[in-house]
């Protein structure tokens, strides 16, 4: 009775929220109210006075649409959320949201809301734990993490890829939680999703339970037990009746149906709580916050010891994963590089110089390693086996690889990770997360161009660079030798807050003499300009600058002074000075860009699009050479263009 009383009064205040904002999804915090009782009150190990508390367990809602539930859940617990705040639900600027977002509700350990990117970025965090607790000592990290995930969760393909690394990465500390209503949105999952979801976690080497009745607390606590005791990922499905006690109860209706205050009321009476709006039971708060106390109080006894025994390098290593400045300063780099040299190739000797030096810094490829360079040589692999490598097999799993990369993130790392440009695709929306959450994740980019050949359009990227440099708190660099990808790494590791993408030509490139390291940070700079009066400016990023000093050089024999302009990171450059940017791009010289990408953000640079020597189709399959002459980015072509377009 006692666990019911707190149970229901949590699902009388999410119901309030819901009704008060006059949005919200019911039927979920009807079902799963038990669950998370059980979590917080028997299991859940956290810091109350600091939600950020280094060796917490971490609760992931992947199924972010019942944040009403998770709110109320937190308040109750002891959280530093008020009942105000939850009067607030969904309204601008709160503490409650319409879905979790880090950092703005204490306890919301990630921003979730699409489906499956939680459970995956999970996989993340606990890997991350496998990691901490092989670095450090006597248990200075040891954490369980949970996830609460729906039907709709698992439905998603990100899931898949979820469950297969975790199974194969045996990571036991992670437990998953599924609300099984056989309800979705749209309908009842008896025409979506029929599969024997138990027989597909074991086959992908999970152990699995099974709660038959949702309400029952005692068997929910017993299934977390016993995947405590688990060598292996667990999942606990646990049967429940969406939109329980309404009268849209077991039907897709409740799930994101508003309730009137009439329905309200019966369920109220049904759960035996008050019927009044933001009414909670003070015995029942007691209670609960009793049954956090009694498991919590001690979550921080003797970690001061370990910290103060722990070795120089460690502490140096612990304080940057606890703090909350990862910017990694004073970068310099004195690497052997050759006159001609992939940009791949000088990015794999940063990386693994970084990677060696710094023990936070870790990642992997989505089963490219050999083709975008990121291995670090002597560090190992991160494997069930062994917890000390640091170079991660992600297999062809660009989506979760993300998430992942996004996990690592939220537990201290500086992960990176690294596919083909045109598979970023896959990537986006665990890009687009981190960008909101503002995770300092690298995305490591090769096969750049079109000037890959004979791979064909699908290898090819035209639009995705653009898609990527449109998402708020992403730079994106496209280095043209080796001198600028020195430049773009050390910029990127210089900051703290955003995630950054790097695009690497896998083609041998010249290293420009004239290349400036240090100017990288305003996202562009003079490359050529002899001084002379000029006729104009060519504007170009990546491979595509050696293709614009080529043709300003054939023109300069024909008395055209033409200026070359590198550009490595559009966004900075558009962010510069007024006065900054007029030195460099100069208001009353005509302008030409040639690039192998479509127009996108140029056209924030040339307003004439007779002036944007740019890609508007996809690509074709041959060698380097018939492809640029096919799209007219041979240099017999570009200089006639440019010619033309000076004159």
């Amino acid at each position: 009775m006692e666990n019911e009383k707190v149970i229901n009064n949590i699902r009388g205040l999410a119901l309030d929220m819901i009704n008060n904002a006059g949005s919200g999804h019911p039927g979920v915090v009807l079902s799963a109210a038990p669950i998370l009782y059980t979590l917080y009150a028997k299991h859940l190990r956290f810091n109350i006075d600091d939600d950020k508390y280094f060796n917490r367990d971490r609760f992931i809602l992947s199924c972010g649409h019942a944040s009403a539930l998770l709110y109320a859940t937190l308040y109750m617990a002891g959280f530093d959320i008020t009942l105000d705040d939850l009067k607030d639900f969904r309204k601008i600027d709160s503490k409650t949201p319409g879905h979790p977002e880090l950092g703005k509700t204490p306890g919301v350990d990630m921003t979730t809301g699409p489906l499956g990117q939680g459970f995956a970025t999970a996989v993340g965090i606990a890997m991350a734990e496998r990691k901490l607790e092989n670095d450090f000592p006597n248990g200075l990290f040891d954490y369980y993490t949970y996830v609460l995930v729906s039907d709709g969760d698992l439905m998603e393909g990100i899931s898949y890829e979820a469950a297969s690394l975790a199974g194969t990465q045996r990571l036991n500390k992670l437990i998953v939680l599924y609300d099984s209503n056989n309800n979705s949105l749209d309908h009842s999952t008896d025409i979506t999703f029929t599969e024997d979801v138990k027989s597909r976690f074991k086959a992908q080497n999970w152990d699995v339970f099974e709660v038959k009745n949702g309400e029952d607390v005692e068997s929910i606590d017993e299934a977390i037990n016993e995947a405590k005791r688990s060598s292996k990922p667990s999942l606990i499905i646990v049967n429940t009746v969406l939109g329980k006690y309404s009268k849209y109860e077991n039907s897709n209706l409740s799930h994101a149906m508003q309730l009137d205050d009439d329905e309200i009321t019966i369920i109220k009476n049904k759960l035996n709580v008050r019927d009044i709006a933001f009414s909670v039971s003070t015995e029942a708060i007691e209670t609960f916050r009793e049954q956090v106390s009694l498991r919590c109080s001690n979550i921080t006894q003797n970690d001061e010891a370990i910290i103060n025994n722990l070795t120089e390098e460690q502490k140096e290593y612990f304080s940057y994963l606890v703090i909350n400045d990862k910017s990694i300063r004073n970068i310099s780099f004195n690497e052997d590089i050759e006159e001609e040299e992939a940009p791949r190739d000088t990015s794999s000797k940063i990386l693994n110089r970084l990677a060696t030096d710094n023990p936070y810094i870790i990642g992997g490829a989505a089963d490219v390693f050999l083709s975008t360079k990121t291995y670090i040589n002597d560090q190992g692999d991160f494997t069930n086996e062994n917890r000390d490598g640091k170079n991660i097999f992600f297999g062809v799993r660009e989506h979760l690889m993300g998430a992942v990369a996004n996990g690592l993130a939220l537990c201290g790392f500086r992960p990176y990770v690294s596919t083909f440009t045109t598979f970023s695709d896959y990537l986006r929306p665990a890009i687009r997360l981190a960008a909101m959450m503002k995770l300092p994740v690298v995305y490591i980019l090769t096969h750049d161009s079109i000037s890959i050949g004979a791979d064909g359009p699908t290898h090819q990227p035209i639009e995705q660079l653009e898609s990527l440099r449109i998402i708020p708190n992403v730079e994106v660099f496209r280095p043209a030798d080796a001198n600028e990808v020195i430049g773009s790494y050390k910029v990127i590791y210089e900051k703290k807050d955003s995630p950054a993408v790097i695009a690497l030509s896998k083609n041998k490139l010249k290293v420009l003499g004239n290349a400036k390291i240090n100017e990288v940070v305003n996202g562009a700079y003079i490359l050529n300009d002899d001084g002379r009066d000029l006729n104009g400016v060519l504007i170009s990023s990546g491979e595509d600058v050696h293709l614009s000093i080529e043709v300003a050089n054939r023109l300069q024999k024909k008395g055209l002074n033409l200026r070359v302009v590198s550009v490595p990171c559009i966004r900075r450059l558009m962010e510069l000075p007024d006065k900054k940017y007029d030195e460099i791009l100069p208001v009353e010289k005509k302008k030409i860009v040639i690039s192998t990408e479509i127009s996108g953000s140029w056209n924030e640079i040339i307003y004439n699009p007779d002036c944007l020597i740019t890609m508007s189709t996809f690509g074709a399959s041959g060698s380097k050479e018939d492809i640029y002459k096919k799209f007219g980015y041979d240099i017999d072509t570009l200089e006639k263009k440019v010619e033309e377009l000076i004159k």
